[in-house]
């Protein structure tokens, strides 16, 4: 299993393939994320150390090996998850559950959020994960109230979504399309560091606040990335 193609219009007319994943890019994805969480873990903290509590590469490095260690558990088991919507849910549960402080929440109904837009299928095309990350995004904008400029992980996950399906509009394929919302929330998750917090432990500081990069844009922008490497397929 790799990915899944279908076919759509372009603005022009002409067909393309709109090729999305799978199931096994989904869990690749999962993977990899976790994967980059730990390399990171230290430079997260390191930002939160400035303008938080010190714990968000701590928090996110156990929630996501919490996740990895579920879906090994269940694949030994022979029950690894049968949908994306079992698969989203399964990671939204354990996050939830086992990431502390408002990283948990966040990330928990993102994922959450994923699973119910996403369904009982076992494959998408890229306009349908286009969608399925936009009901992530809602699903934090309802549970934390972002607003861009904030200084939070809205900041480099609302460009990438926005990127997302402006590419995928104009005929890109997945993976250039991904590639350009990566760049998009590197460049957000960036302009965090001139923002003022007006959200979490990082408002308490006010204009000191000013001047550190958020380490949850951070995170953001490390779970885009990781989307792009999962979901790209060998030349």
């Amino acid at each position: 299993m790799g990915l899944t193609s279908s076919y759509t219009s372009s603005p022009v007319g002409r067909l393309i393939v709109s090729a999305g994943p799978d199931l096994a890019s989904l869990d690749r994805w999962i993977r990899e994320f976790a994967r980059v969480i730990e390399v990171h873990q230290d430079f997260l903290t390191e930002l939160d150390s400035a303008i938080g509590d010190a714990d968000h590469g701590t928090n996110m490095r156990r929630g996501m090996s919490a996740v990895v260690t579920s879906l090994d558990a269940a694949a030994a088991r022979s029950e690894s998850p049968e949908t994306a919507l079992a698969m989203f849910k399964s990671v939204g549960m354990t996050l939830v559950s086992t990431v502390g402080g408002a990283s948990g929440p966040l990330y928990g109904t993102f994922f959450l959020r994923m699973a119910t837009a996403s369904g009982d299928v076992v494959a998408m095309s890229a306009t349908e994960f286009a969608t399925v990350l936009q009901a992530g995004l809602a699903g934090i904008v309802q549970r934390g109230k972002p607003e861009a400029g904030d200084k939070t992980m809205y900041d480099s996950l609302l460009p990438a979504c926005t990127a997302l399906d402006a590419s995928l509009a104009a005929g890109l394929d997945l993976d250039q399309a991904l590639t350009a919302a990566s760049a998009a929330a590197d460049a957000g998750r960036d302009a965090t560091t001139p923002m003022q917090a007006h959200k979490g432990r990082a408002s308490y500081l006010g204009e000191r606040s000013i001047g550190h990069q958020d380490p949850g844009a951070t995170s953001a922008a490390l779970l885009v990335a990781a989307a792009v490497t999962a979901f790209r397929q060998p030349e």
